[in-house]
């Protein structure tokens, strides 16, 4: 089902993650497919769906930085690149304060967070706050930029927020800080000269 960016819409998408349900919407980089990351049965529906390796863990997008702040711990270098850097396609590895979260999400003492800068995501997360945020596409094949192509190649999800076609579509850039320096574990729209 595939359905407007609206208030309406947004609202059913909440309730419906809050009811275990899986939802795919655009971002910034490219369109995601999420649920209740304290949810076991939507995570693994997930895992399924993509065809997703279980040893892959899922990364979690927030409202703001502050909604990170509940679930992760911020070390100074990566509080900086998030307050220059979000919203936007920079994904920060943290290590993990939630331990419902770390649990759902079978992480080994780490969580890949994000926040992301679209209207529609951010309209879903101002209500749900944390989402599991994973690329909608199957594992190991291309992502998906536009709603119409996601519509009729992928499947598995419960609802699919329309935002069209995403402009300057790209891969979040991955980075971990690891003492005083800085690892690009993905080097997506943010290069790495940006970030020194």
């Amino acid at each position: 089902m595939s359905l407007p960016c609206n208030d309406s819409e947004i609202k059913n998408a909440y309730e419906l993650v809050q009811k275990g349900g899986v939802v795919a919407f655009p971002t910034d980089t490219v369109y995601g497919i999420g649920c209740d990351p304290r949810n076991r049965g939507a995570v693994n529906r997930i895992y399924t769906v993509k065809g997703r390796e279980k040893t892959k863990h899922l990364p979690v997008l927030a409202y703001s930085k502050k909604d990170i702040e509940d679930i992760a711990f911020f070390d100074e270098i990566s509080e900086k690149i998030a307050d220059k850097f979000w919203p936007g396609p920079i994904t920060l590895i943290l290590k993990v304060k939630d331990k419902k979260i770390e649990e759902t999400l079978d992480l080994k003492g780490k969580v890949a967070v994000r926040v992301p800068n679209h209207p529609c995501i951010l309209a879903l997360l101002e209500r749900c706050r944390v989402l599991v945020g994973t690329s909608a596409n199957f594992s190991g094949q291309p992502s998906f930029n536009n709603s119409s192509e996601l519509a009729e190649k992928f499947s598995g999800y419960d609802l699919l927020l329309d935002g069209g076609q995403i402009a300057n579509s790209c891969e979040s850039t991955i980075v971990e800080v690891i003492g005083n320096e800085l690892k690009i574990v993905r080097e997506g729209k943010i290069k790495s000269e940006s970030l020194a």
